[in-house]
Order: C-alpha cells, then sequence, then structure tokens
C-alpha cells in the first residue's frame, strides 16, 4: 500500500469518527510509544522498536508530559 493511500485511509477514519485535529501515521506511532513507555517500558527499546538510530528522535514521540494530571489541576484555588 502506498503511504499517500494509507495517509487518505487515516483521514477518512478519524472523519468518520469525529475527530477534527490534524491526525496521521505518526499519531499511531506517538501513541503507541507513550503507551508502550508509560507502561513500564524503556526508552532504548522503543528506540529500537521504531527503529530509530537515536534516542533523542523517540523521545520526540513521548507525549507522558502532554496529560495534565488531577494534582495540578487542583492547585487552582479560586
Amino acid at each position: 500500500m502506498a503511504q499517500a493511500d494509507v495517509f487518505r485511509m487515516v483521514g477518512r477514519r478519524a472523519e468518520a469518527a469525529n475527530i477534527h485535529t490534524s491526525i496521521g501515521c505518526d499519531s499511531f506511532r506517538a501513541t503507541g510509544i507513550t503507551e508502550y513507555l508509560r507502561n513500564g517500558g524503556k526508552l532504548e527499546i522503543a528506540q529500537q522498536m521504531a527503529n530509530h538510530e537515536s534516542a533523542r528522535t523517540t523521545g520526540l514521540y513521548d507525549r507522558r508530559t502532554d496529560q495534565v494530571n488531577l494534582d495540578e489541576v487542583e492547585r487552582i484555588v479560586i
């Protein structure tokens, strides 16, 4: 399957799921790496699985710090 065909397929599936943010194949890569690391996986192994030469590149796909936890939200006092 050609890369362009995969991208169009992902776009159609996102639209059907009512997802309005930009999504592509790298979104799946980021989700996979993030969930692997969140479940105790090691960055070096994620690097091998993603076939990256550098752990720094793999780190770009790590979205664990993108989530705000409840403790931080509770710091807001009005």
